[in-house]
């Protein structure tokens, strides 16, 4: 897994690349963790490149989404792939973390 974070003005894009599963949950959540540390209040997933998530994978998304409504902060994703776009509709997360299609429309969201 390949994990790019970017900032633009005030928001910050985690670009998640490769899998996403019990092996390399540790290491996205650590950068989150690490990130939670500052005083970001806006955050996109890009999943552009993400190939699969598994049950661990997802609740490093329900933690996240968790602290980010702790801050009174804004997230969501950009980018989803069927496949993974599928896992979030089944499980209800879709509900939970707006997606949107394009990078540029999560990052007008979070305005």
């Amino acid at each position: 897994m390949e994990i790019v974070v970017t900032n633009e003005s005030d928001i910050f894009v985690f670009a998640i690349r490769g899998r996403l599963d019990a092996v390399t949950v540790p290491e996205l959540e650590e950068r989150i963790n690490q990130w939670f540390e500052q005083s970001g209040t806006k955050l996109v997933f890009d999943l552009d490149g993400l190939d699969y998530i598994s049950s661990a994978g997802l609740r490093v998304f329900l933690t996240t989404a968790k602290k980010m409504k702790a801050r009174d902060g804004k997230l969501c994703m950009a980018r989803l792939r069927d496949n993974v776009k599928d896992v979030f509709t089944i499980s209800g997360f879709i509900a939970l973390i707006p997606a949107f299609e394009t990078l540029g429309a999560a990052q007008d969201a979070l305005q």
